[in-house]
């Protein structure tokens, strides 16, 4: 691992942890074109850029839902269970069942089929709902699907609270804020899993890459607020359906086995 490779992933991790697109697939794949893997030093540090990113962004809006609005606050909580469920007691299975990105191209199009799918729901019934128990339930269930690998937690999340109705601020919004207790959750469980030492890979490396990942997320959870509420999520579905395509088509060249 070189610093110049850390800021790559670094980027592709703050980027793509908001983008609508998969931030465990977009990185398995630069890892596998740049040749190097940096292990679970350098995946916390990542995480922990884009929990600072999120937690930076949302600063005021945590506030307020502290003073003013704690049941979204207890809707948070309750949607981050199925996720947090699902990962204790089948994470590590799921981790070694799709371990090397494999399925990738599957999990790329599922992305894609539930951000189309959304759209299109949304269109047929443009009613705008306000967010409760089931709804918060049924974006934090989308949520727990994305433990597999390639599958966009932020795709699913934000497919699901607009399928149900939500607004597509308040989708977004609620997407991003969920973010906060699932990523913290995963540092936590990388930390307890961590050997002793850092391994191969050095602090500049882990410092470069945790620094890029945190200006990478702060731009793009700007971004993605701002372009959800103007645009369709249907670009995103196309991008992962040719991606998804693409790769099913170098597997049967044998380029990306």
């Amino acid at each position: 691992m070189t610093v110049w490779k850390a800021m790559v992933l670094g980027l592709v991790q703050g980027l793509t942890e908001f983008l609508p697109v998969s931030s465990s697939g977009h990185l398995l794949l630069f890892e596998r074109l740049l040749g190097t893997d940096g292990g679970l030093y350098f995946s916390v540090m990542l995480h922990g850029g884009t929990l600072i990113a999120v937690l930076f962004a949302y600063a005021p809006r945590l506030l307020q839902m502290w003073k003013r609005e704690r049941k979204t606050l207890g809707l948070l909580l309750f949607a981050t269970l199925p996720a947090a469920a699902v990962g204790f007691f089948f994470g590590d299975a799921v981790d070694e069942a799709f371990f090397g990105g494999e399925y990738l191209w599957a999990a790329f199009l599922l992305t894609a089929l539930l951000l189309a799918l959304c759209e299109l729901r949304r269109r047929s019934r443009p009613a705008v709902r306000p967010l409760n128990a089931r709804r918060a339930l049924a974006v934090g269930a989308a949520q727990a699907l994305a433990v597999l690998p390639g599958l966009s937690r932020s795709g699913a999340t934000l497919a699901a609270g607009i399928g149900c109705g939500l607004s597509r601020e308040d989708a977004a919004d609620f997407s991003f804020l969920l973010s906060i207790p699932i990523i913290a959750g995963a540092i936590f469980a990388s930390l307890l899993h961590l050997p002793q030492g850092s391994g191969a890979i050095s602090w500049q490396c882990l410092a470069a890459g945790g620094l890029v990942a945190a200006l990478g997320g702060s731009v793009a959870v700007r971004w993605m607020l701002a372009a959800v509420r103007r645009h369709s999520l249907m670009p995103f579905a196309v991008y992962l359906f040719a991606l998804s395509a693409l790769l099913v088509c170098l597997r049967f060249c044998g380029i990306f086995a």
